[in-house]
């Protein structure tokens, strides 16, 4: 069978068929999908019934794994997955849900808010696979926004207002938002700001998009009042209707998306129900701007 997509969103995502995961991609295949994420920016799987290493072994045909250490404030001996995959369910190691007022949990509601996956990172994700393994019955539902198209709707001052400006990112700016404040030392050495490029251009078609997050939280060379408020101003604009798909989670879905052309957010969904969902990453290859400035 076939690779066929059919678009979902005027502007981008796309819904692929005619592939089986479980299965070893062909190079040509690899290379019809990466193209397709170029062009859509999120591919959408229905009934890919995968291991998680069937589903690390297909994020591997777009790059190298990314290092999950520095990303939450789990430590590893209270890992519940050890295959490689990210843990991005309300799932303790024991399989039940995190208690509501546990800090972990706490930490993770920061997943609700807009963002770009390790735009906290020096040289953050290219892009990220995340299988619906246990399907939350109440909300849940990942809205993924499309930010070439957000940069293109900008107006012409806008635009040459932001080109050369980079923002500081940190999870502590994204937490922060939502009132978790307290960081042992080792967190706050472990989610340091970095800097990234507000505008980014993909390195394939050569279109512009925002580059924006909840965890960036400062513009380098404005104050923090003026920068923020800038931030907000753009977020507010990206995330409008016109380029939002929402998607509705079936179980066994496989969502892929390019975190340099988007921004995405979970829903609020019944904590005390199990959510078990798990993510790949994949690496990216460069800084979108180097980080002296930020020692």
């Amino acid at each position: 069978m076939t690779i066929a997509i059919r678009q979902l969103q005027k502007h981008f995502v796309g819904e692929v068929s005619g592939l089986d995961l479980r299965k070893p991609l062909t190079e040509a295949e690899a290379r019809e999908v990466e193209a397709a994420m170029d062009k859509y920016a999120v591919l959408v799987f229905h009934d890919q019934d995968i291991t998680d290493e069937q589903q690390m072994a297909f994020a591997l045909n777009f790059g190298q794994r990314e290092d999950a250490r520095g990303g939450n404030i789990t430590k590893a001996n209270e890992y519940r997955l050890t295959s490689g995959l990210n843990d991005v369910s309300n799932l303790g190691k024991d399989g039940k849900p995190l208690p509501k007022d546990s800090r972990a949990n706490l930490f993770n509601l920061g997943n609700c808010l807009w963002h770009s996956d390790s735009s906290f990172r020096p040289i953050p994700a290219k892009f990220s696979l995340l299988s619906a393994r246990v399907v939350n019955p109440k909300g849940g539902n990942t809205e993924f926004a499309d930010m070439r198209a957000a940069y293109d709707a900008l107006d012409d001052e806008t635009k040459a207002e932001i080109e050369d400006l980079v923002c500081e990112h940190s999870l502590m700016y994204s937490r922060g938002s939502l009132g978790f404040t307290e960081y042992t030392d080792e967190e706050k050495a472990m989610f340091k700001p970095v800097l990234q490029r507000l505008v980014r251009t993909h390195p394939v078609h050569r279109r512009k998009s925002l580059y924006l997050s909840s965890h960036a939280g400062k513009i380098v060379g404005m104050s923090m009042p003026e920068g923020r408020l800038m931030l907000r101003d753009l977020n507010e604009h990206a995330t409008q209707p016109e380029f939002v798909y929402v998607h509705k989670w079936k179980l066994h879905d496989l969502v892929m998306w390019d975190n340099r052309q988007t921004m995405h957010r979970v829903r609020r969904y019944d904590q005390s129900q199990p959510r078990d969902m798990r993510r790949a990453t994949v690496a990216g290859t460069e800084p979108t701007v180097q980080q002296q400035a930020a020692e």
